[in-house]
């Protein structure tokens, strides 16, 4: 089956675009189902929590006040003798009624509201807790069927508590997003005024200590910056004229003015957000499984109850009373609230904590699917490697001195300022030279760089530009070429005195990144539209399973789609344009935050810093988050299956089973918070 998911911005400023792809799996479970799920938290009624929270206690007071009743308090009202009895019966009642406002409206209101929605009986856990404390009070056991209430409606505000705290480190970053901005107008007069009011173009000074109110470029000044909530990175970073600055971060010790250069609605920050509020309505395929078994599983137990009733009076020989009171003890302990438990709280939990790492996952279901990878496609440039090309090696003749080298080190320098080409910059960034040497260069279409000093021509070109080469010149750009780098040459009239290997090398992150996926079985591809030669020099350095080379951007989605026959469940990560198609493709799509908008777009998750240690660190909580919620299943089921053999065997109490029904629940949802700690620093596993 195939699913849309489409994705649309309106943005302010009236641009409106909408990106729609397909997902060959079905990740998109729950969009619909938001977070209705288990003791339905998500509720459609909007009660004020504020006077439930009163009745509740109100209702507790009251039933405290019923367990100190005197013994022999009685008196008549007319002819109506009012004994201990009676008194503490109707205040139990008061309690069940007043703390159990919330719990016997929801069973009863959401069940009416689900079966008229759905046309069918679609009973909530709730209705079961309420028909448990109407049995109690049937047959006269008012005070258990209050403090059956008690526990139920008090676990449940718990819950709601424990479960909210997840949100809240979600929402914690939300409240990140600046208001006010210093504004400077053309004479250098400064006035705060409102973020959204900010156009494109607008300077703006920022002092230190001042959060960055939007996107822009410094165009003067410098400081360091606190990056932590687009990147997750603790260390601050510093920024000087020309860099660009992201809104939400934390201005350091310096001053600066900086320049606007995106609206409000268009920032990096307003992107989080609307990823963040993505994450509240995606479910995983097991919280979705369960939110759709739970009715089902509820009316099951709503019609067993009147058979286990009658088997209690035929086959175990109890009186009406005694097997009705088992009946009741019998739909409590059924009750799946813990096994509804057993995977939002976890998977919120994850997604927050990942999230406060600087990433960024659409929701439970892309998280879920991550912890079931058996390959992962990389785009080359920018994902693996540094995305821009630096000097690896340079080679001088023999012939050449030191002393010529230098002279010639810095007249490649000076003709390579007069160059824009992206290999110029990475020469005068590595030999870093600050001379006044000024040469009048030509640079001649296909052949390189020329220019004349003392009636010498130099020229810097490609090696097809040079037609007699020595053998010693020769070795070295093959050994050169076969690493993948590419070769330019230097000569003196026509004759090559040197060369210079330029290549966009591997980050250490990405190795790091590799190696572990390796050693997880996890097939490791890069996609390049680099020819294969040089991918394959790269691959080796990362030690990559496989590398496809010279692939066309429209080819990267069919060559994801075969690795999805050849391995099943495949991620691609990516960051430009041309990677959009593959990462809708994939079954979990991964963008670099330094990506393009449509590639963060599209994608199921964000790693807003441009380091696959996070992918490793995503992974290694997407398995956490499976282990966990098995956890919570078996623990779960375990509990039920507990309770029901212990009622059996006639050594369960109501009150004694809800305590054990409701710190299941609990325990669940506490294990599911684990995940909010940030994970321990991965060792190294070694190779079998």
């Amino acid at each position: 089956m195939k699913e849309e998911k489409r994705h649309n911005h309106n943005h302010e400023h009236n641009h409106e675009h909408e990106h729609e792809h397909k997902h060959d799996h079905e990740h998109d479970h729950g969009h619909s189902h938001g977070h209705d799920h288990g003791h339905n938290h998500n509720h459609k009624h909007n009660h004020n929590v504020k006077l439930l929270m009163i009745l509740y206690f109100v209702g507790l007071v009251i039933f405290i006040g019923a367990l100190f009743i005197p013994k022999n308090l009685e008196f008549m009202i007319g002819s109506l003798r009012v004994t201990k009895n009676l008194i503490a019966n109707i205040l139990f009642t008061v309690t069940i009624i007043l703390s159990g406002f919330h719990v016997t409206f929801e069973g009863i209101e959401e069940t009416i509201s689900e079966t008229k929605e759905k046309r069918k009986f679609t009973p909530n856990v709730h209705i079961l807790m309420t028909l448990g404390a109407i049995g109690a009070m049937l047959i006269n056991q008012f005070e258990e069927g209050a403090l059956l209430i008690l526990i139920f409606a008090g676990a449940h505000y718990l819950e709601d508590y424990a479960e909210g705290k997840s949100k809240r480190e979600i929402e914690k970053l939300l409240k990140l997003n600046p208001t006010q901005a210093r504004l400077m107008d053309q004479d250098g007069n400064v006035k705060l005024v409102d973020v959204l009011s900010l156009n494109v173009g607008d300077r703006l000074q920022v002092l230190n200590g001042d959060q960055v109110p939007t996107d822009g470029v410094i165009i003067s000044g410098d400081s360091d910056i606190d990056e932590a909530s687009i990147t997750g990175e603790s260390i601050p970073k510093i920024k000087k004229v020309g860099d660009e600055v992201f809104g939400s971060t934390i201005n350091g010790n310096g001053t600066f003015v900086m320049e606007v250069t995106k609206n409000s609605d268009e920032t990096v920050f307003a992107g989080i957000v609307r990823l963040v509020s993505q994450t509240q309505v995606n479910i995983s395929k097991t919280a979705a499984l369960i939110k759709k078994i739970e009715p089902v599983y509820v009316t099951i137990v709503i019609l067993l109850a009147p058979i286990f009733y009658l088997l209690g009076i035929s086959l175990l020989k109890l009186s009406s009373t005694d097997s009705f009171y088992r009946t009741m003890v019998f739909l409590i302990g059924s009750s799946p609230c813990a096994l509804a438990a057993t995977d939002i709280p976890a998977s919120l939990s994850a997604i927050s904590n990942l999230a406060r790492n600087g990433i960024l996952f659409k929701g439970g279901s892309y998280l879920s699917n991550f912890a079931d990878v058996k390959a992962i496609a990389f785009d080359k440039t920018g994902t693996l490697t540094e995305g821009k090309p630096v000097v690896t090696d340079e080679y001088f003749s023999s012939k050449t001195n030191k002393e010529q080298r230098s002279k010639y080190i810095n007249i490649i320098v000076a003709m390579e300022k007069q160059s824009n080409h992206p290999l110029a910059q990475a020469i005068i960034n590595h030999y870093e030279i600050k001379n006044d040497l000024l040469i009048e260069t030509t640079n001649i279409l296909g052949i390189g760089l020329i220019a004349k000093i003392d009636d010498k021509e130099y020229k810097i070109g490609k090696p097809t530009s040079y037609k007699v080469v020595s053998d010693e010149i020769l070795a070295n750009t093959h050994r050169f070429e076969e690493e993948g780098k590419t070769v330019i040459y230097f000569g003196v009239n026509d004759q090559v005195e040197g060369l210079i290997a330029i290549q966009d090398i591997p980050k250490e992150s990405s190795k790091r990144a590799v190696h572990y996926f390796n050693e997880k079985n996890i097939a490791t591809i890069m996609i390049t539209g680099d020819a294969k030669k040089t991918g394959k020099a790269i691959g080796k350095k990362l030690e990559i399973s496989d590398v496809l080379g010279n692939v066309m951007p429209e080819d990267k989605a069919n060559i994801v789609m075969d690795l999805k026959k050849s391995y099943g469940v495949v991620a691609m990560v990516g960051d430009g344009v041309n990677d959009a198609p593959a990462l809708v493709t994939a079954d979990v799509g991964i963008a670099m935050g330094s990506g393009t908008d449509v590639a963060i777009d599209v994608a199921d998750g964000v790693l807003m810093k441009n380091d696959l240690e996070k992918l490793v660190y995503t992974h290694r909580i997407s398995l956490k988050l499976r282990s966990i919620v098995l956890q919570n299943m078996i623990f779960a089921m375990a509990v039920v299956l507990f309770l029901l053999v212990m009622n059996l065997i006639g050594k369960m109490d109501m009150p004694i089973a809800v305590l054990i029904h409701e710190g299941s629940t609990m325990v669940v949802i506490i294990n599911g918070l684990r995940l909010l700690a940030n994970l321990a620093k991965q060792k190294s596993v070694k190779k079998s």
